[in-house]
């Protein structure tokens, strides 16, 4: 047997082969259907009996060259029969292609598929077989043997693609969510952010039900940045942020909506609930923290909107609503509940109307200076004029500074105006004598960038002497940042500029600012001169503002004389200089020329409703 095996598949040193001999003969390219040949591509081993067959199919599996087929012969005495070999070699290798020799016409095919199937890799060849069958036979199994392996090396490459595939898909699966987590939560708190906060909102407003909106903001939260840093600012959110959420619990909602700004929602029954639920609140923010070791102050202000069923429930309208609260609140004093009402966006609306006329204000002509007189205490000489704005507007008459002043500030029309104003006041210091003009400057106004370089060029286009020209600033401007404030004053100064305190007392006092600011005046405010005649308190702090100043070399300025007691205090005090409306309400331009002229006041003027300072402002009232 093992002899017919060599004999069919040896080929002849130079015979032809079939398909050679075709391909000539019917000229048919390499591409005809010529049958295989095999003899040059397949390497034999032969075994005699079952258990070597065995054995060798083994070692070549472990060795990595795996047999294609395998032909065995039924019976193989001694040893084991060709059913028990096929059935061995399938357990060790079960792509193996087996074939079946037999000459036994009573043998049973089926036992042999049922020991060492499947069907597909069975085969059988009869005795006395050709050698063409054999050879056929071995080369279409050995060919198909490839092509099952190629297909199975594929099937498998295919399933590791489809296992990465699989696992790329949990991963995105992953950042999809972490990247939807992000985009909807605020990194420093993990809160809910404003996105987030908008979205449950617009669908809270589809649910019946009360619910009350509020925003919460950390009062005077920059000052924390600036004293204790900003690791500590963000500690501070952070605490708020957690007592925030305990207090509204898993019912409600809290977001950091921007900077130090909060957004709550919740279930209520009324305003009445909202109201105590938010105060709350503001207890468990309000107090002293202990932030990384420091003692931090906190507080907060509230703005609330509560929705219910009579009312159009419009998310973005809520949100503003809930701002308009919020700044109200601010505006109040801090530390505050504020619930929206309809006369905080009446408020808002005329606020935008001042802002959309100011602008306009200037090119119109509706804004003009009057002059109010300082005197000197003892002959009663004029030594300078306070510049007072006015704004006569055609729609709203006359508006007041506590009205145009702040919403100049928040808009930055400002520093145009500022800068209108200085134009102006200088353009009648021109016309005086010898006295100055003193300018009241907001704290805005104040750190603009070339606040020193404006002054000195609008004084030269107007031809004056930046003596003739006073500045005046409150405590409170100087001492948000005093080391700027201080270089800031002393470049006035040095360029022949006067420089007084405005409202001295009521600010942030400081004898070491004092002592470090350079400055020619110190003005006491009003509310101390009309306080001297009722209590001990004033009246010690007008002496002692005075003797302070005689002490620095300063001269002294008692604003808001309303009659003579009052001015014959302030004299024997040892106050040097007085103004009010005791002495002379200010003054249109001519009349400030004629009065400062002349010098001195002849009879006092006929007290009357004093006109209210607005503090920290370029102007006053």
């Amino acid at each position: 047997m093992h002899e017919s095996y060599r004999h069919a598949f040896r080929r002849p040193e130079g015979e032809r082969s079939l398909s050679a001999m075709a391909a000539e003969l019917f000229e048919e390219g390499d591409a005809g259907a010529a049958p295989l040949e095999p003899a040059a591509e397949l390497e034999l081993v032969h075994v005699s009996q079952g258990l070597e067959a065995v054995a060798a199919v083994e070692e070549a599996v472990r060795a990595g060259r795996p047999f294609a087929v395998a032909f065995i012969d039924v019976r193989m005495p001694p040893g084991i029969d060709g059913k028990e070999t096929a059935q061995r070699i399938r357990a060790i290798d079960p792509d193996v292609n087996l074939v079946i020799v037999t000459g036994f016409s009573d043998f049973a095919p089926a036992e042999i598929f049922r020991a060492a199937g499947p069907a597909d890799k069975i085969f059988y060849i009869a005795k006395p077989f050709e050698a063409v069958e054999v050879v056929q036979t071995a080369t279409a199994l050995a060919h198909r043997w490839q092509l099952d392996r190629e297909l199975a090396a594929t099937r498998a490459a295919l399933a590791e693609k489809v296992v990465q595939l699989k696992e790329q898909a949990r991963e995105l699966a992953a950042n999809e969510s972490k990247a939807a987590h992000i985009a909807s939560h605020d990194p420093l708190t993990e809160a809910p952010n404003r996105l987030a906060f908008l979205r449950a909102l617009s669908e809270r407003v589809h649910v019946p039900g009360c619910f009350a909106v509020a925003m919460l903001d950390i009062d005077r939260f920059k000052t924390i940045n600036d004293t204790f840093g900003h690791f500590a600012g963000d500690e501070v959110i952070r605490t708020v942020c957690n007592f925030l959420s305990e207090q509204i619990g898993e019912e409600g909602l809290v977001a950091r909506l921007a900077g130090d700004e909060f957004g709550l929602m919740m279930s209520v029954s009324g305003e009445d609930e909202a109201v105590m639920r938010c105060e709350r609140l503001l207890r468990a923010c309000s107090g002293t923290l202990s932030i990384f070791g420091q003692s931090v102050q906190n507080t907060a202000s509230i703005g609330l909107v509560v929705a219910d069923a009579d009312h159009e429930r419009d998310s973005v309208d809520i949100m503003r609503r809930a701002d308009l609260a919020l700044n109200e609140a601010k505006r109040a004093g801090r530390n505050l509940v504020r619930v929206f009402d309809e006369s905080m966006d009446e408020s808002v609306r005329f606020r935008r109307q001042i802002e959309t006329g100011l602008g306009q204000a200037m090119a119109n002509g509706e804004l003009s200076l009057v002059y109010q007189p300082i005197f000197a205490r003892g002959g009663l000489e004029v030594v300078a004029f306070e510049a007072l704005l006015r704004w006569c507007s055609p729609e709203h008459g006359m508006i007041s500074p506590g009205m145009f002043i702040p919403v100049a500030e928040e808009s930055g029309l400002i520093h145009d105006l500022g800068d209108w104003v200085v134009e102006e006041a200088l353009e009648a210091a021109k016309r005086w004598p010898g006295q100055f003009v003193s300018v009241n400057f907001s704290p805005r106004q104040f750190r603009r960038q070339n606040f020193v370089a404006q002054l000195v060029a609008q004084v030269q286009r107007a031809g004056v002497s930046p003596n003739q020209l006073q500045i005046e600033i409150t405590e409170t401007a100087l001492a948000e940042n005093a080391e700027r404030a201080a270089d800031t004053l002393y470049r006035l100064r040095q360029m022949g500029f006067r420089v007084a305190i405005d409202d001295f007392g009521t600010g942030y006092s400081s004898l070491y600012n004092i002592r470090t600011f350079a400055l020619d005046t110190l003005k006491i405010d009003s509310s101390f001169v009309d306080g001297m005649g009722r209590e001990r308190e004033s009246a010690a702090i007008v002496h002692s503002i005075i003797h302070l100043g005689r002490a620095l070399g300063l001269e002294v300025v008692a604003e808001g004389v309303e009659n003579e007691t009052q001015l014959q205090a302030l004299r024997l005090a040892g106050c040097s200089q007085v103004q009010g409306y005791y002495l002379s309400p200010p003054l249109v331009a001519d009349d400030a020329v004629r009065l400062a002229e002349g010098g001195s006041v002849l009879e006092p003027q006929t007290p009357c409703a004093p006109e209210a300072q607005v503090p920290g402002t370029g102007t006053t009232g």
